[in-house]
């Protein structure tokens, strides 16, 4: 009798401390974009001079005078969490598996209608794209300087193979590697899959808009880490255990050397600074922001607050660093440790907060949500 109700405790505690992680994990990336957002295209030194020596310490006014705003980084996180819900919701229905990568394009096509579109544009017909309640949000309707691979690459309308080796080039823009394809892919990682195949999905998934195998590897490395962090394992663990996965695919000598680079600087005695950040690279491409990103979840700072500051306050990509950097951070201790006055001013967290809830429950039991399945034809329709 104890024994069974000790097993039950377990049971919800471990139930709740994981949803902590998930809901961490997308807020946490969501304070991060919306910290590194306004100084996004500044120098360093730039930084210094409009900010003082310390740089930016907290939440600031981006060139419209709005504070808290996300960028493209945490919209297209969003959808990826949207699509892999819907992919879910397909199989559960349906009975068809394997169609993750076709409910991703899908999704990011209505990610694609934020940028094009001032408000949610009219369903027609049969139209399997523009459905489901995310796309009504009006908030996502906004440019937030997205990246031209993302809107080339959905437009083209790829579906990659999902069962393609990761290292193989894409044939939507081959030579791009930019970081548009790890910044959207924490969600991956979240779904307590095997991190092999959430590595390997992961990385299907970035061919949709860029074809460089680094960007593929890159995405997959980052989606294999998160799925560590949610295991429980630590941060060095978890990075350690994704180079592994990482050094079974062809090609993956550029992301490897990135995320040695960033487990080394983090080793190095020292206190963190953006000097070293910025010997990592400007993260414009993924294996830099990866780079940049672990580097500073492992550097010894004193807070999560502390780490995400250290993400931003660098020349170059500075958004999709703290995006990265907060979901570490987020999977890794849960949404309790994210620094409240921060995520109270994010854009947006009350939606986020819903999309991880519903992700966690879709993706442990399909449980029902406010008494209707979270695979409702009307929230998240199977395609």
């Amino acid at each position: 009798m104890d024994d069974g109700v000790s097993a039950q405790a377990r049971s919800w505690q471990e139930t709740a401390v994981r949803r902590s992680r998930v809901r961490g994990c997308l807020l946490g990336g969501a304070i991060g974009d919306a910290l590194g957002n306004p100084v996004e295209f500044l120098s360093l030194d730039a930084i210094r001079r409009t900010y003082g020596d310390r740089g930016v310490t907290g939440m600031v006014q981006d060139a419209d005078g709005v504070i808290g705003r996300v960028t493209d980084d945490t919209q297209m996180t969003l959808f990826t969490a949207e699509g892999l819900i819907r992919a879910r919701a397909r199989a559960a229905e349906k009975g068809i598996g394997g169609a993750e990568t076709t409910c991703l394009q899908h999704a990011y096509r209505r990610w694609l209608d934020t940028q094009n579109y001032p408000a949610p544009p009219a369903r027609g017909g049969n139209d399997l794209v523009r459905t489901g309640w995310l796309r009504t949000q009006p908030w996502l309707y906004a440019r937030r300087a997205p990246g031209n691979a993302c809107l080339t690459g959905i437009a083209a309308g790829h579906v990659p193979d999902p069962s393609g080796a990761p290292g193989e080039p894409g044939p939507v823009n081959p030579q791009s590697k930019g970081c548009g394809t790890v910044m959207r892919s924490a969600p991956f990682g979240l779904t307590g899959g095997d991190p092999a195949r959430m590595f390997a999905l992961a990385a299907a998934a970035s061919r949709i808009t860029h074809g460089h195998p680094t960007a593929s590897l890159s995405a997959g490395a980052f989606a294999a880490i998160v799925a560590y962090l949610l295991r429980g394992e630590s941060g060095p663990a978890a990075v350690l255990r994704a180079m592994e996965l990482l050094r079974r695919h062809a090609g993956h000598e550029e992301t490897t050397a990135a995320l040695r680079a960033a487990v080394d600087l983090a080793g190095t005695p020292g206190a963190p600074s953006p000097e070293r950040v910025e010997s990592l690279g400007a993260a414009w491409i993924a294996e830099e922001a990866l780079s940049i990103a672990v580097y500073c979840f492992l550097a010894p700072t004193a807070s999560a607050a502390e780490a995400l500051l250290l993400s931003v306050n660098h020349s170059g990509d500075s958004d999709s660093t703290g995006s990265l950097c907060g979901n570490l951070l987020g999977v890794a201790y849960g949404d309790v440790q994210l620094p409240v006055e921060w995520l109270m001013l994010t854009e947006g967290r009350t939606v986020i907060a819903t999309v991880a809830d519903e992700f966690s429950l879709q993706f442990e039991h399909n449980k029902a949500v406010y008494g209707a399945p979270v695979h409702s034809a009307d929230r998240y329709p199977g395609n």
